[in-house]
Parts: C-alpha cells; structure tokens; sequence
C-alpha cells in the first residue's frame, strides 16, 4: 500500500507541475492555441483530482490523511490561480466560472458519497453486530430449552423411581402385616392347645381323685 500511495504521489506531483508551468505559458500570452491550452488544463486538473481520490482510499488506513489535506489545499490554490488567469485575460470561448462551479460541485458531492459510504459501513458493522448477538442468544435459549428438557426427563425418571420404591414399600407392608396376622393366630392355636390340655389334665386328675 506504501509503494502504491508513493507512486499516486508522484503522479500529483509531475501533474500539478505540468499544470503550473501550463498556467505560466497562458499567463504570458507565449501559446497561440489558447483553447486547446485551456481544455488540457482543465483535463490535468480532472486527471488530479481523480489521483487525490485515489490516494484518499489508499491512505485512509495509512495515515496519510494529513498530507491529502495539504494536497487538496495545494490543487486548490493552483486552481485559483487558474481561474485568476483566466478571467484577467477574458478571451475565451467558454464560461470559466460554470466549469470551476461544476468541479467544486462533483468535489463536494465526492466527500458526501465518501462520508454515505462510511456512515453505511458502520451501519453494516452495526447490523452485523447485532446478527451476531441474535445468534448468541439463539444458540443461549437452545442450550437453556435443552437443557431444561434434560431436568425434566431426570425429574420424570426421579418419580418414576419415588412411585416404584412406593409401590414396594407398600408390598412390604403389607407382607409384614401378613406375617404379623399369622403369629398372632399361631399364638392363640397355641394358646387354646393349651388351655385344653389344661383342661384335660384337670379334669383326669379330678375323676382319678374321686
């Protein structure tokens, strides 16, 4: 990019050159062709101003800014210059002050198109920004949904378990009441084998007596 700007540089520098010395020739008079004097000036400075947008692009990462600046500054006051010359002569076939009017006014709509152009690029970097955080919070809620499932479906198996481990404690409850039931009546059969042996032995022992 260095190398590139150097040699727009450059080229300024031997077009504004041409263009001073091409001034100086119809400021003396010296040039019979006036005409065909004027319109290769006014080519030059067309020709400089399309250099000096061309090293604006290039230079705008670059640093270089504040040598345009001076640059343009430069082309303006040979231009002056130039307009000077030619309405102190006043002998030429065409309206000078619409030609200066129709290059101040491409100049001025070439900085508003640059300053659209910025200002869009920040809008794109702006959209491209807030894409990119929609994305984030997208992928955000996905993960979260996700995972939300995945403790819904843990909760799920967790009740599933509780009501398994219900149904089994319920099985054993009753299982051990069963078992209770059962001693008990196997208690009172002993009980009652026992009282009639009871029984029996009283009333042995009361007819071996009498």
């Amino acid at each position: 990019m260095a190398t590139l700007i150097q040699s727009y540089e450059q080229q300024y520098s031997v077009l504004t050159a041409d263009i001073t010395a091409k001034i100086g020739r119809l400021k003396s008079g010296s040039d019979d062709n006036r005409d065909q004097l004027t319109r290769e000036i006014q080519a030059n400075f067309e020709e400089a101003n399309d250099l000096l947008e061309q090293l604006e692009l290039e230079s705008r990462g670059a640093g270089a800014g504040s040598r345009v600046a001076a640059y343009r500054a430069e082309l303006q006051r040979v231009r002056d210059e130039y307009r000077s010359v030619v309405n102190n002569t006043g002998t030429y076939n065409f309206d000078n002050d619409e030609v200066y009017d129709d290059w101040s006014g491409a100049h001025e709509q070439h900085r508003k198109l640059l300053d659209n152009t910025e200002r869009l690029e920040r809008s794109g970097k702006s959209l491209t920004e807030g894409y990119r955080v929609v994305l984030e919070t997208e992928q955000i809620g996905a993960a979260v949904l996700q995972d939300l499932s995945l403790q819904r479906e843990t909760i799920q198996r967790s009740r599933g378990r509780l009501r398994e481990t219900d149904e089994q404690l319920n099985r054993s409850s009753r299982l051990m009441n069963t078992m209770v039931m059962r001693a008990l009546q196997d208690r009172l059969a002993l009980l009652l084998v026992f009282l009639s042996l009871g029984a029996l032995l009283c009333v042995a022992a009361y007819l071996y007596v009498t």
